[in-house]
């Protein structure tokens, strides 16, 4: 039985919904596809099937949905995880390579899923691709609150105002028993590669090394975030001065003034980032 969680909002949902029950039915596959009346309600169903034992769990959607799905699921060990690309940001199946569409259902049908880490949070939490504070939290922050437009509008219209208004986060930093001060302007914590839908910030990592690729950026002078922001669209941001990339297996990240993280784009009420990899514990399809 394969388990489909659909967002009802991702892009071209009704008939992508039916290539895939054409496809499926062609193969003679038990399926359903479940919607759920809200997002807690979806990821309800989530937990409420894979607490039966061994289950294959599809995500229709973008990065937010894959983040509710994982956040949800009961038992990761006893999970085979798909991803059907469906959403305005899909940066996790980016660096994952899972294609779009009829392709990525294949992978699910004929492949074989492979050993793909997670991030776990503090209190249970989770994060498949990026978690973070700093402007990218700001910019999300003020997408969230606009009412016209359409999610890529919002968003560069959101980047634009905080690249003019953020100053910066004071943050504690604790890794391998020290504690270090800072003012960032992002503090991101990756397992995937990309975040804000298709911002490389941060090209080394991989999803299956056992490790946590920490990006630090220190708050820069106003004038210079222009062109730091320039590098880091073209990938180059780990080679910039104001950039420090850590691998590590577990990170504490405390921000004094704030009390929101960002977890794969979506906001979670929290001061503190508190994060570990973890390995050998999902079974993912992908490229």
């Amino acid at each position: 039985m394969l388990h489909f969680i659909v967002n009802p909002r991702a892009k071209n949902i009704e008939k992508l919904r039916k290539e895939l029950e054409a496809r499926l039915q062609e193969e003679g596959v038990s399926y359903e596809f479940y919607t759920g009346t809200d997002r807690e309600d979806a990821r309800a169903h989530v937990r409420e099937i894979t607490a039966a034992g061994e289950q294959t769990v599809v995500a229709v959607g973008g990065d937010g949905t894959v983040n509710d799905v994982l956040g949800a699921i009961a038992e990761p060990e006893n999970v085979k995880f798909g991803v059907i690309p469906a959403g305005t940001g899909n940066d996790f199946a980016a660096a994952a390579h899972i294609p779009e569409g009829l392709a990525a259902l294949e992978l699910i049908l004929h492949g074989e899923p492979k050993q793909t880490d997670f991030i776990a949070c503090e209190g249970g939490l989770r994060s498949m691709n990026i978690a973070g504070l700093g402007i990218d939290v700001d910019i999300l922050q003020r997408c969230n609150a606009m009412k016209h437009g359409g999610a890529k509008s919002k968003y560069f219209r959101s980047l634009l105002a905080s690249l003019r208004k953020y100053k910066g986060q004071e943050i504690e930093v604790t890794l391998n028993g020290e504690t270090h001060t800072m003012s960032a302007l992002i503090a991101a914590v990756c397992n995937g590669t990309m975040l804000g839908g298709g911002i490389p910030i941060c090209p080394a990592a991989m999803i299956d090394d056992g490790k946590l690729d920490l990006v630090l950026i220190r708050q820069p002078k106003r004038w210079k975030i222009p062109y730091y922001l320039i590098q880091l669209m073209r990938g180059k941001a780990l080679g910039l001065p104001v950039v420090r990339h850590i691998l590590c297996e577990r990170v504490r990240i405390v921000q004094k003034e704030g009390a929101v993280v960002q977890l794969d784009g979506e906001l979670f009420p929290s001061q503190v980032l508190d994060a570990r990899i973890e390995r050998g514990k999902l079974k993912m399809y992908r490229g």
